[in-house]
């Protein structure tokens, strides 16, 4: 554990020490006046996704897999005994995470089964809290935490029709009139979702465990299927040593999680497999040849499955018995487990900070380089006049005073593009807004409701995508169009006036695009090969699709979020160069007319702006030390602890 929780504050040092180089950052330009809109903006999200960063794991298995074991073994054995239930048997009935919020008291938030007859994902009920059923904990005793969590065991008996309408009754399942009772009831599960609160050292770093209630939920409950599994950073899929893989193990493997990055296979219970009868090394053999059977069925390297006995690692860990410990081969899953999870989160952060920083320090490189801009060429003006006539400096003010009009009768043809950009703006946020997500969605459910047999609900989705994809792809124009106006007022104002700008911050809405295309891969993936029309599996798609509407509306709500952040960007540094062009004009103006008026000396004048010129260079200097202390932090491999205090 302690390896674990030492790797997890490295991390969270790490991730502390881009949040301090970023803060010194943006004090730094608010107390030198350099702080504009568009980077102020961007600053704050990025603080702010840093702030609720969180590195999550899924455990999934069918039921006696020893999850829940395997969970309680890696990350709560300093307990000295069992926190999360595990028995013979079915223990977790439904989807469990264990974190940590401080906004909340320590807790387990439950979600009744009944809010599966609603239009609405567990994650829309998560803006709800009245719809949760909450428990204190109490973290002063450990059996009075392991009897509240027992909630995630506790069952209730349905009728078939109940079970039906939750999506939790297959009418075309053979296995299922085997699990009806003596009254032809339903054992389900009494709750939909729940989600512990526990101060525990690694959910304190931001650590998120999920528990699956096994394999069969992965499909039934949308949640798991479209966003908690494929969105977790870590997966691992537990088989047990005495059963090798089941058909459906298979299936789940290559339909839900998949080889890939974070994606590890446990071999757990091999203790069913030690022999007092047999040496070691022969059942160390046998062992391997069940790994070797594993990875072949599952298309993988051998090393990439790791046989454990989670059962005797949870015991050697409380009773301190090394050798027990080391037999388990807990050690080399937990090596491979936080290897692999803590540098591809970092990647992750690494590439999401990349992206949104790039052109951190762009705005107010552009602006020291126009109040740059604008001592040079005072300072060639005031250096010119040392020795001239009044009619010289007359004839200057004069000039300065025409080159103020026309900088002012330009500013014209800015409003134009202001008015073109609102415009373009508006037609942004017709094809993207929210407003037209809802009526897509309500249009779905109205289809699904006229047609209640299978081939038309999926038909009425599969246009539901299709809508979709057609009203990001006419929002990505839009963004185009209005990059490349933005482009062409850069360049105008640049080339007329001198103005150091840049190129528009470019924008894309593809990380969206692929977004919707995964949750449709995972919706083709469960129902698009299927022909049969039976209600069960209308009411399941029907649970699905809630699950779809939430995942599209928050994918268009963080569209709307980062558009909006860069209609913001886009249009700041041109403001904020003309603010800047047009006070120089105007002090330029003023300081040569009071050496016309003789009110000022002409060598103090040029004294004061050789020295506004020094601190300019200091200014500039600085800013790009601290724009490259956050490179540094982002690549930092490895940080001191110490860091984050």
């Amino acid at each position: 554990m302690s390896i674990m929780v030492r790797d997890f504050e490295q991390y969270s040092a790490w991730r502390q020490g881009v949040v301090n180089s970023l803060k010194n950052y943006q004090d730094w330009v608010n107390a030198n006046a350099l702080s504009e809109a568009g980077s102020d903006q961007q600053l704050a999200r990025t603080l702010g996704r840093l702030a609720d960063d969180k590195l999550s794991v899924a455990f999934v298995a069918e039921f006696s897999r020893g999850k829940s074991e395997l969970i309680n073994a890696l990350f709560f054995a300093g307990y000295g005994q069992r926190i999360l239930p595990s028995a013979a048997g079915r223990t977790t009935m439904c989807p469990t995470e264990l974190m940590y919020d401080a906004a909340f008291p320590p807790s387990i938030r439950l979600l009744p089964i009944e809010t599966r007859a609603e239009n609405l994902s567990t994650s829309d009920y998560r803006e709800q809290p009245a719809a949760w059923t909450v428990l204190p904990l109490n973290l002063d005793a450990g059996a009075d935490m392991h009897e509240v969590f027992k909630q995630v065991c506790q069952t209730r008996h349905v009728t078939v029709d109940e079970a039906r309408s939750y999506g939790l009754y297959d009418d075309n399942d053979p296995d299922m009139q085997s699990t009806l009772d003596d009254q032809g009831q339903v054992e389900i599960s009494m709750w939909r979702h729940a989600i512990i609160n526990f101060p525990h050292p690694l959910l304190k770093q931001g650590l998120v465990i999920l528990d699956t209630p096994g394999l069969n939920a992965i499909g039934t409950e949308p949640e798991l299927t479209l966003n908690l599994i494929p969105n977790a950073h870590a997966v691992l899929f537990i088989l047990a040593a005495d059963t090798g893989v089941t058909k459906s193990d298979i299936e789940v493997w290559r339909n839900h999680i998949g080889a890939g990055a974070g994606r590890l296979v446990v071999l757990n219970k091999i203790d069913s497999m030690w022999d007092e009868l047999r040496s070691d090394a022969e059942v160390g053999e046998e062992i391997e040849r069940q790994q070797a059977s594993v990875a072949h069925m599952l298309a993988l390297d051998a090393r990439q499955v790791f046989p454990v006995s989670a059962q005797k690692a949870l015991v050697g860990k409380i009773n301190g018995d090394d050798a027990l410990f080391e037999r388990s081969r807990l050690g080399a899953l937990e090596d491979a487990l936080f290897n692999e999870l803590i540098p591809a989160k970092k990647d992750i952060i690494r590439k999401q900070l990349g992206h949104e920083l790039g052109t951190l320090s762009t705005a107010q490189q552009s602006m020291i380089a126009a109040r740059m801009r604008g001592i040079v060429e005072q300072l060639h003006e005031l250096k010119g006049l040392r020795g001239k006539n009044q009619s010289v400096i007359s004839h200057m003010v004069r000039r300065i005073d025409v080159e103020k009009k026309e900088f002012d009768a330009s500013l014209f043809k800015l409003q134009a593009t202001r008015s073109v950009f609102t415009r373009l703006s508006t037609e942004l946020y017709t094809s993207l807004g929210m407003d037209i997500v809802r009526d897509d969605i309500d249009q779905v459910r109205e289809e699904m409701q006229r047609g209640r047999f299978f081939t038309g609900v999926r038909e009425a989705v599969r246009q539901f995508f299709e809508r979709i994809r057609a009203n990001l792809q006419a929002s990505d124009d839009k963004t185009v169009e209005i990059t490349e106006m933005m482009a062409v007022m850069y360049r105008r104002f640049s080339s007329e006036h001198g103005l150091a700008m840049g190129v528009p911050m470019p924008f894309t809405l593809q990380r969206y695009h692929e977004e919707i295309a995964s949750i449709e891969t995972v919706y083709y993936r469960q129902f698009g090969t299927a022909t049969l029309l039976t209600t069960s599996r209308v009411v399941l798609m029907e649970k699905f699709f809630d699950s779809i509407a939430s995942r599209v509306r928050g994918c268009f709500k963080a569209a709307n979020d980062d558009v909006d952040a860069w209609l913001k960007v886009i249009m700041a540094p041109l403001e904020a160069q003309i603010r800047q062009h047009k006070d120089q004009l105007k002090h330029r103006l003023a300081s040569v007319q009071r050496i016309h008026d003789a009110t000022d000396s002409l060598e103090q004048k040029i004294e004061a702006f050789e020295e506004s010129q020094r601190e300019l260079e200091q200014q500039r200097a600085r800013l790009t030390e601290l724009a490259g202390n956050i490179s540094i932090a982002i690549k930092a491999e490895y940080v001191a602890l110490d860091v984050a205090a």
